[in-house]
């Protein structure tokens, strides 16, 4: 079994690392070396892991036409390895030197991470080892956890709660280097807060004290509510090796061209703003628009030999007022589930923004993505947690409560600070023509106009408003809006599959385990299919397929 493989450390003084981070022996490791090397190999995992679990929610395009087979297990072998060997062993090898030498913010910092990291596992795989996972020579074949992950998480609450403590006490001496609050132990007390408030909104089906902590929470004050609090991993412009850029700028802007197609679904809401019943209900397309893509084409042609659904008429499956193919302004994507042949589009399908991969903003130039260093340079983020998105929970737990006033006015506030966080971010592409950025003024008309439909639509419809709004504030970081998903069955307005519901299967409750995981190890066997639950996933909510 992988998880007693040894991968080592070193001291790195920041993001633009040129050694590899785990090459040096355990013995020759420093505290410094061990919380930077976590650090580095947790802003990787995420920015990957979010990639899967985007896709699922139409947030990024998913181009596997069948749900069981739309993820290769393969597909999370290295994540699975870089949890287990690089990041979870760490933290273990970490926290006796820092002990030894009073260094509690490290073990703060490493305790927070754990944390995010145990609950995500189980977000994504329902039942996995944690308590059997590190003992060695003593259990080469560490089993899952018997209650399918609800201890996992009530270990991560104990985890954050002794965060919190760690960082209340007096350090000897503190990380050489915090790569997302700089030595600010307040911020990091309300990131631990913040992921507490995740895991409560997460297990409200099927935990009856979910609220109430949520609520304490939230009466203390003590999470994060600004955007100068956000818990985001930066990436840097550097692209030696390691490459230190955004993982999606890497992907994408390259000498030929884009490697990733966008989502229709998400860029028609953003674009039209469909809500349920199929009308342009937003007078002008979000503005956010102009930071999350960038655009090498203001049209797409009608053209079968560069998009395979051109001139064809939408599946029988699809709704009158769903997005299919193409959308209009040159907003080059793709459909869920399109498996289509990949054409020559590579400097022409559109591409990640200046938010959140660092990449240009649209300033209506067109040009094609044809280097390695445009926009930005690679300068963005994986948000793990933002104060958009803690309004935005909040908004949720009013809602399922009988309170949709206040539900609105939350999630209106989660849409301004999210307007506010990704206009900041237009500064990092200095080429750009900011002429041509959507009036501020359009922020608070956007607000305020989707106030005004929540308010007029019945339950179900704002769950749905709530849902659609929420993906967007998720662009970046889509592992929220797969639990938020599986929670609540809402949006039920997006894009159906490409194939038939007959033929896709049922909807992701869960990926199935990688290899490295499930043939290496005799306790364990491969799940039978994607819809086994999680354990917070009672099955009450319908999934479209």
């Amino acid at each position: 079994m992988g998880f007693v493989l040894v991968m080592n450390s070193c001291e790195t003084t920041d993001l633009d690392l040129t050694e590899d981070p785990n090459a040096l022996n355990p013995g020759d490791a420093s505290t410094n070396g061990y919380i930077n090397s976590i650090q580095v190999d947790f802003g990787r995992l995420i920015a990957s892991l979010e990639v899967e679990a985007s896709e699922t929610v139409r947030i990024l395009n998913m181009d596997g036409r069948v749900y069981q087979q739309a993820f290769s297990p393969v597909r999370f072998n290295e994540e699975w390895e870089d949890a287990y060997q690089k990041i979870l062993t760490d933290v273990r090898r970490l926290i006796p030197l820092a002990e030894a030498e009073e260094e509690y913010h490290h073990i703060g910092m490493a305790q927070v991470i754990e944390a995010y990291v145990i609950v995500t596992l189980v977000d994504l795989f329902g039942d996995v080892p944690y308590e059997q996972a590190f003992q060695g020579a003593d259990n080469f074949n560490p089993g899952v956890e018997g209650d399918g992950g609800a201890s996992v998480y009530a270990a991560a609450l104990g985890l954050l709660d002794d965060a919190i403590e760690n960082f209340e006490r007096d350090a000897r001496t503190d990380p050489s280097d915090d790569l997302f609050y700089d030595g600010n132990w307040d911020n990091w007390i309300k990131a631990a807060n913040s992921i507490k408030m995740k895991i409560y909104v997460t297990t409200r089906l099927v935990d009856s004290n979910a609220a109430s902590a949520f609520d304490d929470i939230v009466n203390s004050g003590n999470y994060i509510d600004e955007t100068s609090e956000d818990f985001q991993f930066p990436w840097g412009t550097s692209f030696n090796n390691p490459d230190a850029r955004h993982p999606n700028y890497v992907s994408d802007y390259t000498p030929s061209g884009a490697d990733t197609y966008m989502s229709n679904w998400y860029m028609d809401y953003m674009q039209s703003g469909k809500i349920g019943n199929g009308n342009d209900v937003f007078e002008a397309a979000d503005p956010r628009m102009k930071y999350y893509f960038y655009r090498q084409t203001d049209f797409v042609p009608n053209n079968p030999n560069l998009i395979d659904c051109a001139g064809s008429n939408p599946p029988g499956h699809y709704g009158a007022d769903d997005a299919y193919c193409s959308l209009d302004n040159g907003y080059w994507g793709r459909d869920h589930g399109d498996d289509a042949g990949i054409p020559p589009d590579g400097q022409l399908r559109t591409t990640f923004g200046v938010y959140p991969a660092g990449g240009r903003f649209d300033d209506n130039s067109f040009e094609v993505i044809a280097s390695i260093s445009l926009g930005a340079g690679g300068n963005g983020i994986t948000p793990i947690m933002l104060a958009s998105w803690t309004d935005i929970m909040r908004a949720e737990m009013a809602l399922v409560d009988g309170a949709a006033g206040e539900a609105n006015l939350l999630l209106q506030s989660g849409i301004t600070k999210s307007f506010e966080k990704v206009r900041q971010f237009g500064t990092r592409d200095a080429s750009a023509d900011f002429s041509t950025a959507p009036s501020v003024d359009l922020d608070a008309a956007y607000t305020r106009e989707v106030g005004q439909l929540f308010a007029a639509a019945d339950a179900d419809g704002q769950m749905d408003i709530l849902g659609s709004e929420y993906f967007v504030t998720l662009f970046g970081n889509g592992l929220d809006g797969f639990n938020f998903y599986r929670r609540t069955g809402r949006p039920s307005t997006l894009q159906p599959n490409l194939e038939r519901p007959s033929e896709v299967g049922d909807f992701f409750r869960s990926f199935l385990y990688p290899p490295v995981f499930v043939e290496r190890n005799a306790s364990v066997s491969q799940k039978t299919s994607v819809t086994d639950r999680v354990f917070w996933d009672p099955g009450t909510t319908l999934l479209a397929n």
